[in-house]
């Protein structure tokens, strides 16, 4: 029953649609329909300017601590595969979003604040927290691309949670999450593919 009562604590932490929330608090629009019309930090960035974006970026990495650091202690469900499931159960709220018509973000922010959380809980992750970030930074800054260095960070990560002989939980929570962002960018792939995916930049002033 706790670990139910966790499942949905979690879901509706991740559910909680905070790029949406902000476009309406904020400047009172529908984020869906502007941009790309994701409801995600990347959108946000794109079209209410970097302070925004940060916001959201911190807000949904902080759900998905949430819901692996705090609720399983909470509840007293603290073995690893009780955070790898909210973990799973977060990022899944915020992919499909009961407020939203379960159609949410693409689930990269959420997905690594329920990294984060592991890690506080399990130090041994640590190294392989630290070696998706780099990779990301560096596929990001190399090319402007949010949703490449997101799929990139992404296959590599179950390869380095295997290479640093994480428990099987962890690393299989790693592959689900490679599927998740993966599945979740189809369209940013084909537009890869095409050359029409547009690149973020961190310098350029929001006109």
């Amino acid at each position: 029953m706790r670990i139910l009562l966790g499942m949905i604590i979690s879901y509706l932490i991740g559910a909680i649609p905070t790029a949406y929330i902000y476009g309406k608090l904020s400047k009172r629009i529908d984020i869906r329909r502007h941009g790309s019309g994701n409801v995600g930090a990347t959108n946000v960035f794109r079209v209410l300017g970097k302070g925004a974006g940060a916001t959201v970026l911190i807000c949904d990495i902080l759900k998905g601590v949430l819901a692996v650091a705090v609720v399983p202690d909470f509840l007293r469900v603290t073995e690893v595969i009780h955070r790898v499931i909210l973990a799973l159960v977060v990022v899944s709220g915020h992919n499909w979003t009961v407020f939203l018509n379960f159609k949410g973000g693409k689930g990269i922010a959420t997905s690594l604040g329920a990294l984060i959380g592991l890690t506080i809980k399990i130090a041994v992750i640590r190294p392989v927290l630290l070696g998706t970030v780099c990779v990301w930074l560096v596929c990001f800054l190399s090319t402007g691309y949010v949703s490449l260095s997101s799929i990139v960070a992404s296959v590599l990560l179950p390869l380095m949670m295997a290479g640093t002989n994480q428990p099987i939980e962890i690393i299989c929570l790693g592959v689900i999450f490679c599927l998740f962002v993966v599945l979740r960018h189809r369209p940013n792939i084909k537009r890869l593919l095409s050359g029409q995916e547009p690149r973020v930049s961190l310098f350029r002033k929001k006109k």
